[in-house]
């Protein structure tokens, strides 16, 4: 997971508000990667496949991909069957504001932009719906420090 490693470098320190979000959402189990890809070279492959090991239900969405991980791949945020817990986002800041109005509209409860993005109207989004919001840090590394 070395190729993991790179896109995740070792956090900040969260302040108590960021840390107490960051543990709430590491509770839900039910997480939709956007952006996920089916290459192991690319981080959302080995954080997806971390979270599986971690017992996480993970829904990859990806148009370019029918399944990713031996898992079936939806195209779309509003693809994913079930009530969305936490969207887990690996794609560039440009694109970011679109998912945030996506996991809005579909009721998600976080939305968490994975380490190297950051998106200020994702941002906004977000606490104008009351979902909660974490940006630039990464999942697993997340997990493993409270692991």
């Amino acid at each position: 997971m070395s190729g993991a490693n790179e896109a995740c470098p070792m956090p900040t320190t969260p302040t108590r508000d960021e840390a107490a979000i960051i543990a709430r959402m590491l509770r839900w189990r039910r997480v939709v990667i956007v952006g996920a890809s089916d290459d192991p070279s690319r981080a959302s492959f080995a954080i997806a496949s971390y979270l599986l090991g971690q017992q996480y239900e993970v829904i990859p969405v990806n148009p370019n991909h029918t399944s990713v991980i031996g898992l079936k791949c939806y195209p779309t945020l509003a693809d994913v069957p079930g009530r969305i817990e936490l969207v887990n986002v690996f794609r560039r800041p440009e694109f970011c504001t679109e998912v945030a109005r996506d996991a809005v509209a579909r009721g998600a409860a976080g939305l968490w932009l994975q380490s190297g993005i950051r998106s200020g109207e994702a941002r906004r989004l977000a606490h104008e719906a009351g979902i909660d919001y974490v940006e630039d840090r990464c999942i697993m590394v997340e997990h493993l420090r409270r692991g």
